[in-house]
């Protein structure tokens, strides 16, 4: 796959569970560092110190790094639908305000949170990321997805419902052992954004908190 030159690239945003799911944010880094698919506008561990007011967390993520990116890439493992940071990460990528933009989005299932026969798209990718599989599966409710998707975050769930709204769920390997699938999923979710009418209803997430017994 030949290196995009930097005008070509997208700006993408990382939103990820830093605790459990740094290795995976890190691990895509590195393979963007050796094929140049597109420019990191993610946060770091200690970009934003977590001791600042809820308000200030929120306007720092919107206005100094959401503000300079087109796609947020959501990396998706055990707990990330609990996490409060992620939440407002995605819901300010949603927005589509006077100064940032809405952004297009793309999930990625991490580990073994995705069957291999489970491919649900937005998108007209199917014959070119899996020209194996006769139909992509149709899912019509909540309880679907996340039976079929563990972990995946509501505020996503409640967006895969929309029929203006398009976004791409895609397993880790898929695009770690297929760069080029990568850069064709950044490109359209991208496109995306210019047409995507999120649902935006839903409150955003005040606290982390996983409803399972002993969860702390």
């Amino acid at each position: 796959m030949p290196k995009l030159e930097v005008s070509q690239m997208r700006k993408v945003f990382i939103s990820y569970h830093h605790g459990n799911d740094q290795a995976y944010k890190d691990a895509l880094i590195a393979l963007n560092n050796v094929y140049n698919i597109f420019i990191d506008r993610s946060v770091n561990t200690g970009d934003i110190a977590d001791s600042l007011p809820t308000q200030t967390i929120r306007r720092k993520i919107r206005d100094e790094k959401l503000r300079d990116s087109t796609v947020t890439v959501l990396l998706v493992g055990t707990e990330t639908r609990y996490r409060k940071h992620v939440d407002w990460e995605l819901k300010s990528s949603m927005i589509n305000g006077a100064v940032n933009k809405r952004s297009g989005i793309l999930v990625v299932m991490l580990g073994n949170n995705h069957p291999d026969n489970g491919y649900v798209s937005s998108f007209l990718e199917r014959s070119t990321l899996y020209p194996h599989v006769p139909r992509l599966q149709l899912v019509r409710t909540a309880a679907e997805f996340e039976a079929l998707y563990p972990g995946l975050p509501d505020r996503i769930i409640d967006n895969m419902l929309e029929p203006g709204v398009s976004i791409s769920i895609v397993q880790w390997s898929k695009i770690y052992n297929d760069p080029d699938a990568l850069e064709f999923l950044i490109e359209v979710a991208s496109e995306a954004r210019m047409t995507n009418d999120y649902d935006l209803s839903r409150p955003m997430r005040m606290r982390d908190h996983n409803p399972r017994p002993g969860w702390i």
